[in-house]
């Protein structure tokens, strides 16, 4: 079964990837509208938390990622996901679940934004880096023949831009930024879940064939991220909401860029579009999980100290 799921392709046509390519964008570009200058002094004032976030999310997820790997065994195409998952920047819904967990969210917003200006050269160069430690994956790039500034082209063009273009229409037009990001975010949210529904309904005996094995993999990444997470912040002596953020930051992964580069550059393979769909899935179900307990904890010892 493993064999097969290497080999396998997922139904997804160019109308689709055009889809996803503008949802990303406009999600994008809808948490650049939200970024003030006061977050950008945030990270100023406090660096270490910042660089511990960075460091967590570009260095440490992706080196835990290739232990992992190892130690699973995991077909090819699916190492080869897992790994590119890994080198992604934060999804942009972790800024909501640390808002929900009452952790730092001028910290979670910083990061987000940082990593994914960061990802247009950090992207390409942690996949490619971390990628050929392993022979299967290397052998399998190899074949495929990347080519990595096209990746670079991408990145940009899907996060680079309207981060940028955001970012300047909020200085510009700071009213109109703010009315403007309580639309597109909802907005752009409800268009991706939709693809995510659409291309899940389109793939549904793929998905059904192979959910056992993809599950497993999936939760032990996803476990691993969000431990690394929060081991990071603990390692770097952070307060327990800068905690809660770095955790929440580390596991929550842009696989929507994932799918984007799979379906551009990797002709949708099985093993890795997989991989970075349902992760997109879990992740949303896991770091609710998280900021759940975490807001429920919170409230409880705020009560007893109150009572």
């Amino acid at each position: 079964m493993q064999e097969a799921l290497d080999t396998s392709k997922l139904n997804f046509n160019q109308d689709s990837l055009l889809i996803l390519n503008i949802s990303l964008a406009i999600i994008m570009f809808g948490v650049a509208l939200d970024l003030k200058v006061s977050d950008f002094r945030y990270v100023a004032k406090n660096p270490k938390s910042f660089t511990a976030g960075l460091l967590s999310q570009f260095l440490f997820l992706p080196a835990l990622t290739l232990v992992l790997v190892y130690i699973l065994h995991p077909p090819p195409s699916v190492a080869l996901g897992m790994m590119l998952v890994a080198a992604c920047p934060g999804g942009n819904i972790s800024n909501f679940m640390t808002h929900l967990a009452k952790g730092n969210t001028a910290l979670s917003v910083s990061l987000t934004a940082f990593s994914t200006a960061f990802s247009v050269v950090l992207t390409p160069l942690n996949f490619g880096f971390w990628s050929k430690l392993y022979a299967p994956t290397a052998s399998l790039l190899r074949e495929i023949s990347l080519s990595y500034f096209d990746v670079f082209q991408t990145v940009a063009l899907i996060l680079g831009i309207p981060l940028v273009l955001g970012m300047y229409i909020n200085i510009q037009y700071p009213d109109w930024s703010t009315k403007a990001t309580k639309i597109l975010k909802p907005l752009s949210m409800l268009i991706f879940a939709g693809f995510v529904v659409i291309a899940f309904i389109g793939n549904y005996d793929l998905f059904i064939r192979f959910i056992a094995l993809i599950f497993v993999w999936v939760l032990a990444h996803n476990f691993l991220a969000l431990a690394g997470g929060f081991l990071t912040a603990k390692s770097f002596g952070l307060s327990i909401k800068d905690t809660k953020t770095l955790t929440i930051e580390t596991g929550i992964q842009n696989s929507g860029l994932a799918l984007v580069l799979i379906f551009t550059y990797f002709g949708g393979l099985g093993g890795m579009a997989i991989i970075a769909a349902w992760w997109g899935i879990w992740h949303i179900i896991s770091g609710m999980t998280v900021a759940t307990i975490w807001k429920t904890y919170q409230n409880r010892r705020t009560l007893s100290v109150s009572g």
